[in-house]
């Protein structure tokens, strides 16, 4: 199955000649005049490979890890930490946990943009989302229609905020809204799990606010994000259709009079509910009839300011030749994203804020300066050394130096139950490409740490670390054959705390019951980078002058290891050659 990254049409690759005049020199990367050109390049990320308190509940420390322990012994001038969360990858706070997309726009734009959550923030608290063309747009169906809200129920803060969900209700009714349905989809990946009761019942309380000031609204329909809506990466449409069913026709198996009836029903039936994999659900009224489904004259805003896990529905909502799957009835609407997901796509048309414009990435630097760069993942991270690396970006920057290779995901599973993924595949995709001589970048991302992770299983996510580390062995062993240079690194924390912590004491939290908290979500940890190779200078280090280096730090650093000196504007690298 072809990846909605990688697209073919390369036309827009360039900016034409009769748009903007580009002169040699706006590209030209001088030569750095201690660091030679000619060394092979591997880059690996290790998705969601953080460093904290080496214990039991560390899978990466309790993993046996010979490989990443080595690189860890070159400490201080070859490995060091750096940071991936909060204000060093554009984040609202330093209490905001890192995630991919923003980590690996850091890691290849070589500079901190705001992102997602801080956009958003601003243009609530400024007014300026209600007097933009997204939200005129909307707002022509308020007169006749309902708007519709689809999203995570959250405030974890890495796809949506309840915050903000919060103040968009509240400055849509106050600009004409007087009929709501919300479509929510459960957490308990990015927050605890069961946090979803404590959701709905502030949502109910905040919807019977909007009702005592005459507006009509209601909770319509739910499910789990990770069974309903919020696939990715078209790893499988089946997610997206459960929720266009419930949202759109207002049809589930399960129909109840209220969300907390919904979820407290659904609980008691199944012992293993959890709110990740929560079955769709509609809500009905005492005549059994669906209280929200999507019709024609109606406003739909996706909220999440995160763009992957809403991409497929976008596209379910806006192409007319859709046919990923029978959408039965497809509605007359106008659909806004809180964002645009995918800017070379244009996807959605409308949205409600405006995402950072990131130009100049260093892969379209390393295009423009003729230098060979292979990218490869499996599909659920494929898009992040792709898309996300070149500035939220589809397709090829010249397809005569750039070859991008997808490993097809599992489908039908959860990750604990493969955990070893798709790690060597990748490292045998990536050895191949290193032994061929054709690149000189070769960077590929280890989904492992990540993924499994999020799904709390200790056991699966340790066996996962210790495939990625094997992974990292098969591309340092081709790196040591050429006489390259390597540089790993993360785009996160995940895999290296896996309960809940008391923040003062660093103790796992307990539930009511007595039982330890699991974590499924990012953390704010710090990620190591290493750096080696033969083809590494003799004297190389990393300086000490950037005790608060981050992601962004990274792009000027594979420059220069490239043999270039990084644009000015780019945060400075991490690397010197010592006297």
């Amino acid at each position: 199955m072809a990846s909605i990254w990688l697209t073919k049409l390369l036309g827009s690759c360039f900016r034409r000649a009769d748009d903007v005049e580009e002169k040699k020199h706006d590209w030209l990367l001088p030569a750095h005049t201690k660091f030679p050109k000619g060394r092979t390049l591997a880059i690996v990320v290790l998705d969601g490979w953080g460093e904290q308190i080496p214990d039991q509940y560390n899978a990466i420390h309790v993993a046996n890890t010979p490989t990443m322990d080595a690189l860890k012994k070159g400490a201080p001038e070859h490995w060091r930490l750096i940071r991936a969360h909060g204000q060093a990858v554009g984040l609202p706070t330093d209490e905001d946990m890192g995630n991919s997309e923003v980590g690996h726009n850091a890691l290849g734009a070589g500079r901190i943009f705001e992102q997602g959550a801080k956009l958003v923030d601003s243009a609530l608290s400024t007014g300026k989302l209600f007097h933009g063309n997204g939200f005129r747009y909307i707002q022509e169906c308020f007169a006749k229609g309902t708007l519709h809200f689809i999203g995570l129920l959250s405030d974890g803060g890495v796809h949506s905020r309840y915050d903000q969900l919060q103040a968009l209700m509240k400055g849509c009714a106050a600009n004409g809204a007087r009929r709501i349905r919300l479509h929510v989809l459960t957490d308990g990946r990015d927050v605890l799990d069961e946090t979803s009761f404590k959701f709905v019942e502030q949502l109910e309380s905040d919807l019977r606010e909007l009702r005592k000031h005459g507006v009509d609204a209601l909770i319509a329909s739910g499910g789990g994000r990770m069974y309903v809506t919020m696939d990715r990466y078209e790893n499988d449409w089946n997610v997206v259709k459960r929720g266009w069913d419930a949202q759109v026709l207002g049809e589930a198996p399960h129909k109840f009079k209220s969300a907390l009836e919904a979820l407290t029903s659904l609980k008691a039936e199944n012992p293993k509910f959890n709110d990740q994999y929560c079955p769709p659900f509609v809500i009905v009224d005492h005549g059994g009839k669906a209280v929200g489904p999507i019709l024609d004259g109606d406003a739909v805003v996706t909220f999440n300011f995160r763009a992957d896990r809403m991409i497929m529905l976008a596209k379910a909502l806006e192409y007319a030749d859709f046919n990923k799957f029978d959408r039965v009835r497809v509605p007359r609407i106008h659909y806004a994203g809180m964002l645009q997901y995918d800017g070379e796509l244009k996807l959605p048309g409308k949205y409600l804020v405006s995402p950072p414009e990131i130009e100049r990435t260093s892969g379209e630097y390393l295009a423009k300066n003729g230098l060979r760069t292979f990218a490869c993942s499996e599909t659920v991270k494929f898009g992040h050394v792709t898309f996300f690396w070149n500035g939220n970006r589809s397709g090829l920057f010249n397809d005569k130096l750039e070859t991008y290779v997808e490993i097809q995901s599992d489908q039908g599973i959860t990750f604990n139950e493969k955990p070893g993924m798709k790690a060597l595949e990748i490292g045998r995709k990536a050895q191949d490409a290193i032994l061929s001589g054709k690149y000189d970048q070769v960077r590929v991302n280890l989904p492992n740490g990540d993924m499994v992770g999020h799904t709390g299983d200790m056991k699966a996510t340790v066996f996962g670390c210790e495939a990625a580390d094997k992974a990292v062995k098969m591309i340092l062993d081709a790196v040591k054959k050429v006489g390259g240079i390597y540089l790993v690194t993360a785009d996160h924390g995940n895999a290296e705390d896996m309960v809940k912590r008391n923040p003062k004491t660093g103790q796992p939290l307990l539930d009511k019951d007595g039982n330890i908290q699991i974590l499924t979500s990012h953390t704010c940890a710090p990620v190591p980078i290493a750096i080696g190779g033969p083809g590494l200078i003799p004297k190389v280090r990393f300086r000490t002058d950037l005790p608060h280096a981050g992601l962004a730090n990274v792009a000027a650093t594979m420059m220069n290891l490239l043999g270039f000196e990084a644009p000015a504007d780019y945060e400075p690298s991490l690397v010197e050659v010592a006297n």
